[in-house]
């Protein structure tokens, strides 16, 4: 089972970077074990193979999936506070929150595959769960991450049927997060078929 959400890590030199990522969880959803599954180019892959630990977030703010996604800037960035097991942050807005450390790490492919485990974990508010707009919009940002892979004209094929649940069930938030995610895919539209691909965060 996938649970989408962010996972936070920090570089040797101490910069934060954000990224939404999907563990592999099991069906009960029991965190005290997990895995990832980072490209290697990412920025996730070298802080967690340099560092060896992180925070995943379980979140509400399809804004910032949007934007981490699509490495879009985020200013501001978003409030987090020191971990407290591990050498990270936790995103304040966030809903759960696993501290981890790795405790495997198969490389040899395209993605690596990181067997994680739980070292501390809190509440900071309830997990209202994903209405239809946040699903749409949550659908979008992945099918954006994949603009390399994926023809634009086809994303935006999806997008058009996206929409409508957007618009029906949406806030503010939630359409300022899909309009960032169907611009992004409309540029990435007018480059070179080689020069699409999305940011690995």
């Amino acid at each position: 089972m996938i649970l989408e959400g962010i996972v936070t890590t920090l570089s040797p030199e101490g910069a934060l970077n954000i990224a939404p990522m999907g563990p592999i969880v099991s069906p009960d959803l029991n965190m005290s074990a997990f895995v990832l599954r980072p490209f290697k180019t990412s920025t996730t892959y070298r802080n967690l193979k340099a560092r060896g630990e992180g925070v995943f977030h379980v979140t509400d703010n399809v804004l910032l999936l949007a934007q981490a996604a699509i490495g879009a800037p985020l200013d501001p960035e978003p409030a987090t506070r020191p971990a407290e097991k591990v050498t990270g942050r936790i995103l304040a807005d966030a809903c759960r929150y696993y501290e981890f450390r790795t405790v495997a790490i198969e490389d040899r492919d395209e993605r690596a595959t990181m067997r994680v485990e739980t070292v501390g974990e809190g509440r900071i508010r309830d997990f209202p769960g994903f209405n239809r707009a946040r699903n749409a919009v949550l659908e979008a940002a992945i099918l954006a991450s994949r603009v390399g892979l994926i023809p634009p004209a086809e994303i935006l094929g999806e997008f058009d049927k996206l929409s409508t649940l957007v618009d029906k069930t949406g806030g503010p938030v939630e359409r300022e997060a899909f309009d960032l995610l169907v611009d992004f895919v409309r540029r990435a539209a007018e480059r070179p078929s080689n020069d699409r691909k999305a940011p690995s965060p």
